[in-house]
Parts: structure tokens; sequence; C-alpha cells
């Protein structure tokens, strides 16, 4: 996953962890605007969510954040 992306998808679970607590979940969709504006980050969002994790539709922000930082 490009770094750009691990960026955003940190910066979106650390708000999202500070405006609702450790208990927030998070889908893939929310590192993204409601706007397909860049299909190919889209899509390499979802691979990473889907293909590589097979994680549910939605997931604990800190475990995604944990997973994200550690490299997977």
């Amino acid at each position: 996953m490009r770094a750009s992306l691990r960026a955003k998808i940190v910066q979106v679970c650390d708000k999202k962890i500070a405006a609702k607590g450790d208990n927030v979940g998070v889908s893939f969709y929310a590192f993204f605007a409601n706007k397909n504006d860049d299909p190919e980050l889209l899509m390499e969002a979802a691979e990473w969510w889907i293909k590589t994790h097979c994680l549910d539709h939605f997931e604990k922000a800190v475990k995604i954040k944990a997973m994200v930082l550690a490299g997977d």
C-alpha cells in the first residue's frame, strides 16, 4: 500500500478515535470523499481490506490503525 494511503488511514482513524473513542468502527470507504475521484486508490484500499486481510465491512479503527502502522 502506498505511503500516502497509509498516512490517510492513520489520520482518519486518529480523528474518529478522538471523536468517538476506542470502540469506533470504520470501513475502507471512510478514507475517501463521497465521490469516486481516485478509483485506483479506492481499489488499492479495497484490495488491502477485502482480499489481503479478509476484514469485515466495519472494523475497529484502533485495529486498522495498528495494522497499518505495523506494515500489514
